[in-house]
């Protein structure tokens, strides 16, 4: 198996109000969209949101469930000052924040906002790592710009 992820799915339990936060809300640009799922182009993946329970019968898997699911999506930015200025257009949003910005014990800042299903997007600034025009994170300081 190559080393790529595609596509993140989120199962939402209100498509029109998640598509709402994304698209009005982020300002993000609809890619594809039809009835019961919406596309987000991102930079080198996709972002889909598609309706909870039609995602799980699709998974084969119990669509309850609650509480933190044990992943952080991340929005990594090119300054410390945009961690800030991007929790405060998510909170406008409709967003939760769930974590306000910080120093980290890792030498960056960071916080996290909750989207109207509760996924967490942790937006940090890493002075470690270097992001290129496209937004695309290298690992590799220097090797992004």
């Amino acid at each position: 198996m190559e080393q790529r992820l595609s596509v993140i799915t989120l199962g939402v339990a209100d498509l029109p109000r998640s598509r709402a936060f994304y698209e009005q809300g982020l300002g993000w640009m609809v890619g594809n969209a039809a009835e019961q799922v919406v596309f987000f182009q991102l930079n080198g993946l996709i972002l889909a949101l598609y309706p909870r329970e039609a995602l799980a019968n699709d998974a084969g898997v119990a669509a309850e469930g609650s509480g933190f699911a044990g992943l952080a999506l991340a929005h990594n930015v090119r300054r410390r000052d945009e961690v800030d200025v991007v929790l405060a257009e998510a909170k406008r949003a409709g967003g939760r924040i769930a974590k306000p910005a910080q120093a980290t014990f890792w030498g960056g800042y960071s916080g996290y906002f909750a989207d109207p299903d509760g996924y967490c997007w942790e937006v940090a600034h890493n002075p470690f790592w270097a992001l290129d025009v496209a937004g695309n994170v290298s690992l590799t300081p220097g090797r992004g710009k």
